[in-house]
């Protein structure tokens, strides 16, 4: 598989183009034949054109790449190797919805042929792989895993908005079904990732390592959180306390803040389900998901506790929210948590204005049902800055004194401002 791949006598496939799946394809389409598939025609269009639809990579990333994109099931047929790397979100209830990974399986047991290799990367629960996946491929294709085909799950590792750590300068955890798949899959990998990769010992493990990456920054960020909680009833900055802690050789440092986007906060959900299906029920992980969840609602608490001891009226007041996207200088909104701050301030009757350089209004209003506001106010009784995007960097006291009233407030979720707003009350986590 991996020389005729380099001789290009066949093709790899990545299905689900998103922030995961684009840069994977782009990448190995430097080295060998790669068909992209998706099932939105739209983004298609816009990658034939050479633009990004989730707004990551620049029109330079498609150059010199040999790749086709489709959404056509005979075009993916002509693929040997395929990567699927479709959403894995929860749904309301925080229970995995593994639809798009159902519908990806389904769509590769019906072009899948013998000799084929299928390798997973999104983020799945531990077993979901063989237990859920494999399944269906092999009632599609009338084939077996191990004599037809090979199977295999390195999970992703994009980090949206970080151009430093970059899918090919990442260590790349791989498994496969046999000794045979791992080698294969660890040598067609080794394509693109120059740092290397490492051999799982089994799907199942190389599944549970991506889970419990995201879940120890969620615990960690947890206990910040906490702590931020605890020490805003001391009035203690929480951020002078990390600072001054944070001279100890050992001391881990991570900050208090809004946990969404779709990794963080949401692969947890995926361990605790599958540990309550095997009867036991997390206790730390869950904790720290309440705690994280409830964060939006803290922000809101304080700053409506001020608007209410400045302001007669709580409903003719206006609070200007600063950032909307899940972390700085991306365009994506999916999980945002900024999105609950604002669910919770409205709740109170606040007139809320919205701004941000990189969201997309009509897509704000489609997921959350609120736009971004065209024209802001002097006159804000709070602005929250919830996301410090670099484009918010350059403002100074100055700036945030002519847009909010004299007994205004600047809450400052990540404590960018520390230290810098003197003419108007702070608050920070």
């Amino acid at each position: 598989m991996y020389s005729e791949l380099l001789e290009k006598k066949k093709k790899l496939a990545v299905i689900g183009l998103g922030y995961v799946g684009l840069p994977i394809a782009l990448e190995f389409a430097k080295k060998i034949s790669v068909i992209g598939f998706d099932i939105n025609q739209a983004r298609i269009e816009m990658m034939m054109n050479s633009i990004d639809p989730s707004k990551e990579l620049e029109k330079e990333a498609f150059n010199n790449c040999d790749i086709e994109f489709t959404n056509s099931l005979d075009k993916l047929r002509e693929a040997n190797f395929f990567i699927v790397a479709v959403p894995t979100p929860v749904d309301s209830n925080n229970v995995p919805d593994l639809v798009p990974v159902i519908k990806a399986s389904e769509t590769v047991g019906k072009v899948l042929k013998k000799g084929d290799y299928v390798v997973y990367e999104s983020t799945v629960y531990p077993g979901c792989t063989e237990e859920d996946c494999l399944p269906i491929m092999e009632s599609l294709s009338g084939l077996k895993m191990g004599t037809d085909f090979k199977l295999g799950y390195s999970p992703e590792r994009i980090n949206p908005g970080d151009k430093e750590h970059t899918l090919s300068s990442i260590i790349k955890v791989v498994s496969g079904c046999d000794e045979e798949s791992l080698d294969t899959i660890a040598k067609v990998y080794e394509l693109v990732v120059k740092a290397g990769v490492h051999k799982a010992s089994s799907i199942k493990v190389a599944e549970a390592a991506k889970i419990i990456e995201n879940t120890q920054r969620d615990l960690n960020i947890a206990l910040m959180n906490e702590l931020s909680i605890i020490f805003d009833k001391m009035n203690i900055n929480t951020f002078e306390v990390l600072e001054a802690a944070g001279t100890k050789w050992n001391f881990l440092k991570f900050q208090p803040g809004l946990v969404g986007g779709h990794c963080i906060g949401v692969d947890p959900y995926y361990l605790t389900y599958k540990s309550n299906k095997l009867g036991y029920d997390a206790q730390v992980i869950l904790a720290g998901r309440a705690i994280n969840d409830g964060m939006a609602a803290h922000v809101a608490k304080n700053v409506l506790q001020h608007i209410i001891q400045n302001n007669n009226d709580v409903k003719t007041a206006k609070v200007l929210v600063m950032g909307t996207t899940f972390k700085e200088n991306v365009s994506d909104i999916r999980n945002s948590k900024v999105a609950d701050v604002i669910k919770e301030l409205q709740s109170y009757s606040l007139q809320v204005h919205v701004t941000d350089p990189h969201a997309n209004s009509d897509e704000l209003h489609h997921e959350y049902g609120y736009r971004l506001s065209p024209d802001l106010s002097s006159d804000y009784d709070a602005v929250i800055i919830t996301v410090p995007h670099l484009a918010y960097l350059s403002m100074d006291d100055n700036a945030f004194a002519a847009i909010t009233k004299s007994n205004g407030i600047i809450a400052d979720v990540k404590g960018v401002y520390r230290g810098k707003i003197t003419s108007r009350k702070y608050w920070s986590l």
